[in-house]
């Protein structure tokens, strides 16, 4: 087990400081630990660490990625921005409301890909009425972050915890007879308003939008969706009893994401005669994420088998003296953060297993319901990142696009939207899952 460990830490040490080359990192990770199984130092075959990957998420992560590409490019979320601008008052409200609509779409679509649609709404907004631009998309990445844990499909951390504990699209809306993390989350987004208009409350100028873009096609609206719908009706489908059919059972919701993404592709291909479409799509995949996760499920099944998850387990279940109440608010809070300085992707993927092992710890050994944990544990991580500049990709995004701009951002500017909001939104979500869950 020592050894195992061993790797996995200097694994994550080098996917910490080499970001750059995460994803190979984690590949190089896996194949190690195949080696490992090989050389029967554990006993983990090349099949047992392929069976661990979760090609479910991979599919719906890659088929999502292409149909949120097409949708920006229909324009549609642009000119559902400034459709909203024509409908507030001042300044301050329509930040606020820029940055609501940011959630909105997030809860559907990548957060990195919400902040490149809606920033540029944003930069043209702060040109017009000449404002900084600087705390309008910090406002927009961190509303972006929030808003990612709320459905199944609304980040990847999302789509984790989906494959982890066989949770489907409703299921982030009501489950087993009670109100979902959705809730939790809009309950937070709602509290974090009342702190963006605080923070913006001298921000009194009027503002007069005008609907400027244009939707150049409609169908990839469709497309998204046809995606949740799907989503939707693929949760009340019953597992069939033939092997084969089990097989595209598990694969379904990725499937659906992966047919309607090439769908939209081949209507390109079609309409155009051209298959520019395929270059420009791929491009906007982050195929290093997807490697990432790959690698990931084979090393965290790795140190599964090696003990290691088990050993995690016990380290957390004595430090909580077999409290689910304190277990559960050192988990939200420590999530947070490791969160504010390191990938939340990575973070997830590892703690699910040591959360649904803790579990079965708790009340003497005979188990709780981990639900309130697996919460818990996508509210910390998710949110935590809106602690710092670097915390989430959406932020590094946000920052990214103000330098081309010419705008300097300082530490301060960000810390003083993201740390009133991320504690405010934190704290909501996390008595609203315990009170739900927990009680």
């Amino acid at each position: 087990m020592v050894l195992a460990l061993v790797l996995f830490v200097i694994i994550y040490i080098l996917m910490l400081f080499l970001s750059k080359y995460r994803p190979w990192i984690a590949l190089s990770g896996a194949a190690l630990f195949l080696i490992l199984g090989l050389f029967k130092v554990y006993d983990f075959t090349i099949l047992d660490g392929l069976g661990a990957v979760d090609y479910n998420v991979l599919l719906m992560i890659l088929g999502t990625m292409g149909v949120v590409s097409l949708f920006i490019s229909s324009k549609m979320p642009a000119f559902l921005a400034e459709k909203l601008m024509t409908k507030v008052p001042n300044v301050k409200w329509a930040i606020a409301v820029l940055a609501l609509f940011a959630g909105f779409i997030s809860a559907f679509v990548d957060n990195v890909a919400t902040v490149l649609m809606v920033a540029p709404i944003g930069l043209a907004i702060s040109k017009k009425l000449k404002i900084s631009p600087v705390p309008v998309l910090i406002a927009i990445a961190v509303s972006s972050n929030l808003q990612g844990a709320a459905t199944l499909v609304g980040d990847t951390t999302s789509i984790l915890l989906g494959g982890f504990a066989n949770m489907n699209f409703l299921d982030f809306f009501w489950m087993n007879g009670k109100p979902g993390i959705f809730f939790g989350v809009q309950l937070g987004a709602i509290a974090s308003l009342f702190v963006l208009l605080f923070l913006f409350r001298k921000e009194k100028e009027k503002i007069s939008g005008v609907v400027e873009t244009k939707v150049t096609d409609y169908f990839p609206t469709i497309l998204i969706l046809s995606m949740i719908g799907l989503l939707i009706a693929a949760s009340f489908i019953k597992e069939p009893v033939n092997e084969v059919l089990k097989v595209f059972y598990n694969l379904r919701s990725g499937l659906i994401c992966v047919v309607l993404c090439l769908i939209g592709l081949i209507r390109e291909v079609i309409k155009n005669k051209s298959f520019k479409v395929f270059k420009i799509v791929g491009k906007e995949i982050d195929y290093d994420t997807i490697i990432l996760l790959f690698g990931l499920f084979i090393i965290i099944e790795g140190i599964k088998t090696a003990g290691v998850i088990d050993a995690v387990a016990d380290l957390f279940f004595k430090v909580s003296n077999d409290n689910p109440f304190l277990l559960y608010t050192i988990i939200v809070f420590a999530s947070v953060i490791f969160s504010a300085f390191i990938d939340n992707i990575p973070y997830v993927a590892t703690m699910l297993p040591v959360v649904s092992k803790i579990a079965l710890l708790l009340n003497g050994g005979l188990g709780m319901d981990p639900y309130v944990f697996y919460f818990g544990l996508l509210i910390g991580a998710t949110l935590g990142g809106n602690l710092t500049p670097i915390g989430a990709s959406a932020n590094i995004t946000a920052i990214g696009i103000l330098r081309k701009n010419g705008e300097e951002v300082k530490i301060k500017d960000f810390l003083r939207i993201g740390v009133p909001f991320t504690l405010v939104a934190v704290f909501v979500g996390y008595a609203y899952i315990w009170l739900v869950w927990g009680v």
